[in-house]
């Protein structure tokens, strides 16, 4: 009669050490993070810092790039890449611009226009994927490069500029809490909820994991991968949204000079999602952007040269793989 009861807490011990481990690591970064930062503001006394309004701004450094890795960790958790979204972001960025011309009756059309141009990208890059099986740092570095090219050409004659109640995107706030806080915020619970709560999630983690095992049990991978890729460019489609309400109207070289690309990969191999594929989730992804923001933000409040933020960044994302590569015993991210 005893053995049931007590073979049920064992039963159960699996997935309570996942959610255990799940948690760990976000949990961790952001801890550690948000120490350094109080420190830094406490060292250099800038306690404006740790009001209320120093944490809201702290929390608004992640949007763009929180966007972005939002995305990123789809096509990362399919077994993909994707290195064209900061070339994206700029082409986002510029036919927002363009479209609109300041007007606020556009407003809708651009947004429209542009996040349909990006999801056409996407499309693209998760067909030469699939269909031509073109490496995917390949596939999206060429499509990136072509979008840059594109810009290059064109950007003299796509000038223009975001009406001003556009940009209550990137400067309007509610109860003291930025807009554009709340848009990461709801961004983050959506992609969560997809990914833990949905057949989609589901079949994303399972091609991630083994692409031909997921063939054999009915799932269609190539699917799977280009619904992922979409995912990532209309992320990026948005940051370049953001990031034209942010200054204004777009440029040729907001993606790239930002380092979303690159930063957006590091963030979501730093909150534990493995490169190739099949684990991780976005609450890590996120802790990695966080880990990024206050990155900077210390580094700004101690006067250090932000060419050192590089280093230090790459030193995090070197021990990061090495750790959890370390403690899967197996793995190989």
């Amino acid at each position: 009669m005893s053995t049931p009861a007590n073979s049920a807490p064992m039963a159960l011990k699996p997935a309570h050490v996942r959610r255990v481990r799940g948690f760990w690591i976000p949990a961790t970064l952001i801890g550690v993070s948000a120490l350094i930062y109080a420190a830094a503001a406490l060292y250099t006394e800038q306690y404006a810092q740790l009001s209320f309004g120093g944490v809201m701004g702290l929390l608004q450094r992640m949007v763009a790039l929180g966007l972005v890795a939002i995305g990123q960790n789809f096509v990362i958790l399919a077994g993909s890449i994707d290195l064209s979204v900061a070339n994206l972001i700029s082409v986002c960025a510029v036919i927002a611009s363009y479209l609109m011309q300041g007007d606020p009756n556009a407003m809708v059309y651009g947004v429209i226009a542009t996040l349909a141009l990006a999801a056409l990208v996407g499309v693209i890059n998760g067909l030469l994927v699939t269909r031509l099986s073109v490496s995917p740092l390949i596939a999206t570095l060429g499509v990136g490069m072509v979008l840059q090219g594109i810009l290059s050409v064109a950007f003299t004659k796509l000038r223009g500029a975001v009406p001003k109640s556009f940009q209550t995107i990137a400067y309007g706030n509610i109860a003291q809490i930025p807009f554009a806080v709340l848009l990461l915020a709801v961004a983050l619970s959506i992609a969560g909820f997809v990914l833990t709560r949905t057949v989609s999630g589901a079949r994303l983690y399972t091609v991630g994991g083994n692409a031909n095992s997921a063939r054999l049990a009915g799932i269609r991978t190539e699917r799977v991968i280009v619904g992922a890729h979409v995912v990532a460019s209309l992320m990026a489609g948005i940051g370049g949204l953001y990031l034209a309400s942010w200054l204004g109207a777009g440029t040729p070289w907001v993606g790239r000079d930002g380092g979303y690309g690159l930063d957006s990969i590091a963030v979501v191999v730093i909150g534990g999602t493995l490169l190739a594929g099949g684990r991780g989730g976005v609450a890590g992804t996120i802790a990695g952007v966080f880990v990024f923001a206050t990155l900077d933000a210390v580094f700004n409040m101690l006067q250090i040269d932000a060419f050192l933020s590089q280093v230090l960044r790459g030193a995090i994302v070197i021990l990061a793989v090495g750790a959890y590569t370390f403690r899967s015993k197996g793995h190989v991210a």
